[in-house]
């Protein structure tokens, strides 16, 4: 259907667009629309041209750049480091109420934070404020970069988030390079599976209430409920695991049969090797007490109490 020569639903188009339903923000606003104390992004060309360049090819860059999606983002250099009037006035000579995110930066951390927290407060970061990380004055550029493209994802400093939380956790890095670790390395993982880095109430920034329930969101098979419940793994897996990594299998803190003897008094097992033909020769030579007591997370077996096979 047609009114003269322009189809009906061209019309609603341009009603539409004339409405601003779906109108896009001006990426310069006028000079004369500019909050007090704002000069405007086109005035930081004049100096910062090549930051710029390399500001507008990342994701926060073309967002801000050149499909601002409101006044605020509209103001683009000034939505992140605020009013720079009385910077480009002076010739760059003072800062005035400009915010840097430089290592070198004046600015405090918490005022650095605010900025980002201004946008990014909902979701993962609503438990920022007290943290361990906010209470060690750790900014939030300490973590991420918005200038340049470095990660796939979440604008880190480093490449991954292993790369990133290992600049501070060397400790950790070491113990995922040993023989018995989590697939980190391997791309299979990363440190954000387990721990919220941007602030939890439980233990160790877990993203779980315990560190069980973080175990068991990957390793249901060893919540249970059981018949027969081991103490140690109802209280933690860490009792008898090192998630980080160990020189020991299956991510274990001792080898067995020590790990289980620092429990255990062994006197009802003789610890000392014996002959071949020995009735306690096979756990004698194993050394292993999962040779007998297999299911030692739990067992549902009427007679499972020793938590036998």
């Amino acid at each position: 259907m047609r009114i003269g020569s322009r189809p009906l639903v061209g019309i609603a188009l341009l009603a539409l667009c004339a409405s601003g339903a779906g109108a896009q923000v001006t990426a310069t606003p006028p000079a004369d629309s500019l909050p007090p104390g704002y000069a405007g992004s086109a005035s930081c060309l004049d100096c910062h041209a090549k930051e710029h360049a390399v500001f507008a090819g990342t994701v926060k860059g073309r967002l801000l750049v050149g499909r601002p999606r409101d006044k605020h983002e509209a103001l683009g250099c000034e939505s992140c480091h605020g009013p720079g009037k009385a910077h480009e006035q002076s010739g760059g000579e003072e800062l005035g109420q400009l915010v840097t995110f430089g290592p070198r930066s004046k600015t405090s951390v918490k005022a650095r934070d605010a900025v980002c927290l201004s946008c990014h407060e909902k979701t993962a970061r609503v438990m920022w404020e007290g943290s361990v990380h906010e209470t060690r004055d750790v900014a939030c550029t300490s973590c991420h970069t918005l200038m340049h493209s470095v990660s796939d994802r979440a604008n880190l400093r480093r490449e991954t988030a292993p790369a990133t939380c290992g600049h501070c956790h060397q400790q950790r890095v070491a113990q995922m390079l040993r023989a018995s670790h989590m697939p980190v390395g391997e791309g299979k993982m990363d440190c954000t599976a387990c721990h919220n880095p941007h602030g939890s109430p439980n233990e160790k920034l877990l993203i779980a209430s315990s560190v069980n329930e973080v175990c068991f969101a990957c390793h249901a098979e060893k919540r249970g409920p059981f018949m027969w419940q081991h103490p140690p793994v109802i209280e933690s897996c860490s009792n008898c695991h090192d998630p980080h990594g160990t020189a020991h299998e299956k991510l274990l803190k001792v080898p067995k049969p020590r790990l289980c003897q620092q429990c255990h008094d062994p006197t009802s097992h003789p610890t000392q090797p014996r002959g071949i033909t020995a009735v306690d020769a096979r756990f004698i030579q194993g050394r292993q007490c999962v040779d007998c007591h297999f299911n030692i997370h739990g067992s549902n077996h009427p007679s499972g109490k020793y938590f036998t096979r």
